[in-house]
């Protein structure tokens, strides 16, 4: 039986990026391929934060390159960088929702910033579509100050899916979240995967997210690329470097 090959989403080549003196990345390389989720671990300060900035143009690499959708994001112009960021979802930390605006206006923001031409029912539409996928409908004309964190999360997930992005970058999706709700976000994030075909960059110190919601498992380790395979094979790893995320 012929091996499925499958088409690559980001390849990462020799990347490095310092800041003064400390080399964060030195020389990292990854490929994401189509409809598979890699969790990128590491210790605090590794440069798993950076390393996404970098994916997204956020921050500008020292050498490299990074290669999303075939386009090298360190060449890319702003129009073109926005173009490729809109077909690429962030779902930060701290859920980045904007605290003055409705769960409504925060969904709508997306779609009226990268799609001007977009209609009104159409709007409302996606809208009501995102909220849905996140069983949250009820919430459309409620404030963030009136949800509970894990709500919060899953609006931050719907806003970040409502362009349909091909890939998703995650970072630390389930922090400060009770193991219950944990659990909700991590189905989320493979409903969402599954219902949209998209490819994911997962960053989390959650080994239960990790393990649930893994295709692919790299270590991050003094900027490069220590090792990757799939959860049960780093697990049965004798590598101390390895071992220590497991124990």
């Amino acid at each position: 039986m012929e091996t499925e090959i499958k088409e690559p989403v980001i390849v990462i080549k020799d990347l490095v990026k310092a800041f003064g003196d400390k080399k964060v990345l030195d020389g990292f390389n990854l490929t994401v391929e189509k409809g598979s989720n890699v969790v990128i671990l590491g210790k605090s300060g590794s440069g798993k934060s950076v390393l996404i900035k970098c994916i997204i143009g956020l921050l500008q690499s020292d050498s490299g390159s990074i290669l999303v959708f075939k386009g090298n994001i360190s060449q890319m112009n702003e129009d073109e960088l926005d173009q490729a960021r809109s077909k690429i979802g962030f779902l930060f930390q701290s859920n980045a929702l904007y605290d003055s605006m409705t769960i409504r206006e925060n969904l709508e923001f997306p779609l009226l910033r990268h799609w001007v031409d977009i209609t009104k029912e159409e709007v409302e539409r996606l809208v009501n579509e995102a909220l849905e996928n996140v069983d949250l409908l009820h919430t459309m004309d409620m404030m963030p100050s009136e949800l509970s964190g894990g709500m919060l999360k899953r609006v931050a997930l719907a806003r970040t899916m409502i362009l349909r992005p091909e890939v998703i970058l995650y970072d630390e999706p389930t922090t400060g979240l009770d193991p219950v709700t944990s659990r909700e976000i991590e189905n989320l994030i493979l409903k969402l995967q599954k219902k949209n075909h998209s490819s994911s960059i997962i960053i989390s110190h959650d080994m239960n997210c990790v393990k649930n919601t893994a295709d692919l498992v790299v270590l991050l380790l003094e900027g490069k690329c220590y090792t990757k395979g799939t959860y049960e094979e780093l697990k049965q790893s004798t590598d101390e470097n390895i071992k220590q995320f497991f124990e």
